[in-house]
C-alpha cells in the first residue's frame, strides 16, 4: 500500500474547529441563592460568602476578599475551606503537628513553637483540621474557582515553554 493509498480521501480545511473548555451551569440562582441552604454551616451570610468566593476566583488574596465582602480575612478564609478551597497556612508537618496538638500529644505552646506561625494562623490551621469541606455547597459553587482559573490560561501553555527557551 502506497502514500497515494493512505491519502485517498482526505480533505484538507481552512479552519479549524474552536473547542475549548466546557463549562455547565444548570441552575438559574446567583451564587448567594445556591449557598442560602448552607446559611447556617457558612461562617457568614451567603451573600458576603458569595462575594469572598467571587473575588477569590477572580485572583484576589484572601484578605482583599475579606475586604470586599466586608468580612474578616480569618472568615473569608474558613468560608472558602468550608466550599473546598484549599486555605492552610500549614505545610503537611505543620499540620501534622497541629492534629498532634488536638489529640492532646503535644501542649499549644509547643504545637505554636513548632508551626513557626502565629496565632491566627494557628487558629485557622486548627480550624481547617477540625471542620470538613461541605459537600453540597461544594457541589452547589463547583466549577466557580476553576472555572475562572481556566479562563485567564492559555491553552496547552504549559507545553509551548517559553521563547528564552532556546537562548
Amino acid at each position: 500500500m502506497g502514500l497515494s493509498e493512505l491519502a485517498a480521501g482526505l480533505e484538507v480545511t481552512e479552519r479549524q474547529r474552536e473547542r475549548g473548555v466546557a463549562t455547565v451551569d444548570t441552575t438559574d440562582a446567583d451564587l448567594g441563592e445556591r449557598l442560602t441552604p448552607f446559611a447556617d454551616e457558612l461562617p457568614c451570610a451567603p451573600d458576603d460568602a458569595a462575594t469572598v468566593l467571587e473575588q477569590y476566583a477572580e485572583g484576589a488574596s484572601v484578605g482583599a476578599a475579606a475586604h470586599a465582602a466586608g468580612v474578616a480575612p480569618v472568615t473569608a478564609a474558613k468560608t472558602l475551606h468550608l466550599l473546598g478551597e484549599s486555605v492552610s497556612p500549614l505545610g503537611p508537618t505543620g499540620r501534622e503537628v497541629v492534629r498532634d496538638w488536638i489529640a492532646g500529644e503535644l501542649s499549644r505552646s509547643d504545637a505554636l513553637e513548632l508551626t513557626r506561625v502565629g496565632e491566627t494562623e494557628f487558629a485557622l490551621a486548627a480550624y481547617v483540621e477540625t471542620h470538613e469541606p461541605i459537600e453540597d455547597a461544594c457541589a452547589a459553587v463547583e466549577g466557580v474557582l476553576a472555572a475562572d482559573r481556566l479562563a485567564d490560561e492559555t491553552p496547552l501553555a504549559d507545553a509551548t515553554g517559553d521563547t528564552t527557551d532556546f537562548l
